[in-house]
């Protein structure tokens, strides 16, 4: 919106002066492109109003009637204003062009195209204009070409489109592959490692006693014993978070819904604490800069392991970014409004999201990070969780401040059954 803003905003007063002083046309409405430029406002500030949650709902219909009323409905008048000279007919097919790749979608592209030819000519005839002629291409030819654009050009968004699908459904076949795959030898060496911390101390116990009793066993030295149950508690943990990635490659990976009859009422402030409590922090400096501030307790329709799995992706690229600038803190709420939403904010004051990114992060296979430091699953699986629940998900950020993500959930009577 804000790019087309921009050109809106631009083009007319600089092509008023073009087409009225440098190379006069025989019409020009200066108070119609004044509308057309207040119009065009609004959507310098799209970012802000998408998140107002009252504007919201009404910004699609705003965007439709604004392609509508700059772009066929102002081209068309001012070509029949204009006694369809070539000038207004050449530019009035550069606006369908534009149509059609703003709109992307065939079917909406030669409704929204119609419509705004309809009303042009309605407002034409209220005016009292006559339809004059002052080149050889008469309307029905103008109108056979404007069409033959608009198919050819949807067709090829079209088939841009097929083509993207069949890309996305050829990575999402190989990820789920890979997944199912790679699902057994990390069950082989997570298996492996609770096995060793179990028989670890006895084997510890066994070496002290040949020590005792000065058997010929070569010396090793009690800070190895230790580093070999960290490493083996490393293993461990690494191969469950590896476990919980691989769940959420084959969730993004398949094009089934999640299961929601297998959800039961969930206990928010349990699941960020379990959350918190399994969270593989490298270092006790990486968990000191996460606060759990709490908030109002709330329940949820959903499932416990797959909020632990939302918090776990929150927490990981919040904590790589953090990391990154050495700095920063990361700060978990919760909040009631008075409508009775209940809400879960999660906010990191690491280095923010770019503007140009922040409307693709849920996108699946898109990732913000350095090319092989991210999968793009994430954020993806986050909002298919939220959504699967019944809820929303929203991101609010600052480049260079602050990243704000706030998870909404439907209030639930309080009947005290499971």
């Amino acid at each position: 919106m804000a790019t087309f803003a921009i050109i809106e905003i631009i083009g007319q007063p600089l092509y008023y002066y073009m087409w009225h002083d440098l190379y006069p046309q025989h019409y020009e409405n200066l108070w119609l492109r004044a509308v057309c430029v207040l119009f065009a406002i609004p959507m310098l500030f799209e970012r802000n109003i998408s998140r107002m949650r009252d504007v919201e709902p009404w910004l699609t219909l705003y965007w439709l009637f604004a392609l509508v009323f700059l772009l066929p409905f102002f081209f068309f008048f001012m070509t029949l204003m204009n006694h369809l000279s070539a000038v207004w007919a050449l530019s009035t097919l550069a606006a369908l062009m534009l149509m059609v790749i703003l709109v992307f979608d065939w079917l909406m592209t030669i409704l929204l195209s119609v419509i705004g030819a309809l009303l042009a000519w309605l407002v034409f005839k209220l005016v009292g204009a006559d339809l004059q002629v002052e080149n050889d291409i008469p309307l029905p030819v103008l109108i056979s070409i404007y069409s033959f654009g608009i198919v050819v050009g949807s067709a090829i968004n079209y088939k841009a489109e097929l083509v993207a699908r069949e890309k996305l459904a050829a990575i999402t076949d190989a990820v789920g592959t890979m997944a199912h795959e790679l699902r057994t030898p990390l069950l082989g060496i997570r298996s492996g490692a609770r096995g060793l911390s179990t028989y670890l101390p006895a084997i510890i116990e066994g070496y002290e006693l040949a020590r005792k009793h000065d058997l010929p066993v070569k010396r090793i030295r009690r800070a190895h014993f230790e580093q070999m149950q960290s490493v083996l508690d490393r293993i461990r943990t690494e191969s469950e978070y590896t476990g919980i990635v691989l769940d959420m490659l084959l969730v993004n990976s398949s094009r089934a819904a999640i299961d929601r009859s297998v959800f039961v009422r969930v206990d928010i402030n349990q699941c960020i604490n379990k959350s918190l409590e399994r969270y593989p922090f490298h270092s006790p400096q990486e968990k000191e800069r996460v606060n759990w501030l709490g908030g109002p307790s709330f329940s949820f329709v959903g499932s416990e392991l797959l909020m632990v799995h939302v918090m776990f992706n929150l927490l990981k690229n919040a904590i790589y970014y953090l990391a990154r600038q050495e700095s920063g803190e990361i700060t978990i709420w919760t909040t009631r409004s008075d409508s009775g939403v209940n809400q879960l904010h999660f906010r990191d004051t690491g280095p923010g999201i770019r503007p140009e990114v922040l409307p693709r992060i849920f996108e699946r296979f898109y990732s913000g990070m350095p090319r092989g430091q991210g999968t793009g699953i994430g954020l993806a699986f986050v909002r298919l969780v939220i959504d699967s629940f019944g809820g929303h998900i929203r991101c609010d950020s600052v480049w260079g401040e602050y990243t704000e993500f706030t998870m909404s959930f439907p209030e639930i009577p309080d009947d005290g059954r499971d």
